[in-house]
């Protein structure tokens, strides 16, 4: 089958069309031929080894590899088709449309793609594409994984950094599906965006600091990277939640005694992938509650111009692979 490939780290130019061997399902696996998937910041970091602080070796000794790429395929999310399943599946069948978050599993980005039927898949929106029903996967389940971890009731204040990508552009969403009011801090050429989702105020970061506002949240979500603790503790309400979705290895061990002798919670963790948060999201998509963000869509063939442009680190929302003439569908 043919994949985008990269078996060494480095720039965009590393990553190339090749031929790989086809997974072959085991008996409680899902064989899925894909559509699309996404290319994300993950991806990025993946193939750069340009990781935040301190998880430089974690990384390599857990998941991206520390002489070569450990999967030399990435991709963390895919839509397409239910190829064939093993002896022992009985939730999903051949010809199924299926939308699936792989994880540090990756290999996504290749014509066919594995996991387990108990893994993070579930029914494709009826009413969405392929290249748009994969949008929602990785910002999708990523947002929804934190926000799980608090009590997220009607009139709560919410803030997101970072509100114009993959996973803000979902939080946007899911806060204010919740009740929340969202604020979301972005770019002033992304507000319109932002706003469009949801947003009852939007911060350009450009022209103004967040952090140095008189307003308190009950929940700061953090998708950049740049509102540690120590910065934006002020900022978080008694009682409230500090959701760090990118953060350093200092940062991620001192959660538990942050949110002890604060009183807040704060974790840098998205707990589990689950299929029932996927279901979730196509419930809201299908009732047009949620909207796919796409900024751009690149052919397979095309893979590095699209690492290129995620590594300009501007994009709105999610850029999308295609992989099947039959995702325009």
């Amino acid at each position: 089958m043919k994949a985008a490939v990269y078996r060494r780290f480095g720039g965009p130019e590393v990553v190339r069309l090749d031929d790989v061997p086809r997974p072959t399902p085991g008996r409680d696996d899902v064989l899925i031929k894909v559509h699309a998937s996404t290319l994300s910041t993950a991806d990025q970091r993946s193939r750069s080894r340009n990781v935040p602080r301190g998880l430089a070796i974690p990384a390599a000794l857990t998941t991206i590899g520390v002489f070569r790429p450990r999967r030399r395929v990435l991709g963390m999310d895919v839509a397409g088709v239910v190829e064939a399943v093993g002896v022992d599946v009985t939730r999903f069948a051949p010809g199924d449309e299926v939308i699936a978050m792989l994880g540090a599993r990756f290999g996504g980005h290749a014509e066919f793609a594995v996991l387990p039927q108990d893994g993070a898949i579930t029914a494709k929106p009826r009413n969405l594409t392929f290249e748009e029903a994969v949008t929602l996967v990785f910002g999708g389940i990523t947002a929804r994984g934190f926000l799980n971890q608090v009590d997220l009731r009607p009139g709560a204040t919410v803030l997101v950094n970072g509100a114009s990508g993959a996973v803000g552009t979902a939080a946007v969403q899911l806060a204010k599906q919740a009740g929340a009011h969202v604020t979301g801090v972005c770019s002033g050429g992304n507000a319109e965006l932002v706003t469009s989702l949801g947003a009852d105020r939007v911060i350009d970061y450009t022209t103004d600091d967040f952090t140095v506002e008189a307003t308190t949240y009950d929940v700061i979500i953090d998708c950049v990277g740049n509102a540690p603790f120590e910065r934006v503790q002020h900022l978080v309400a008694p009682g409230g939640a500090l959701l760090l979705v990118v953060s350093d290895l200092r940062a991620i061990l001192r959660t538990p005694w942050r949110s002890r002798k604060s009183g807040k919670f704060v974790t840098a963790s998205v707990g589990k992938y689950r299929a029932e948060d996927l279901a979730y999201l196509v419930d809201l998509a299908e009732s047009g509650r949620y909207q796919a963000v796409c900024e751009r869509t690149y052919d397979l063939s095309d893979i590095a111009e699209a690492h290129s442009f995620v590594d300009a680190g501007r994009k709105k929302g999610n850029v999308v692979l295609r992989l099947a003439a039959s995702a325009r569908a």
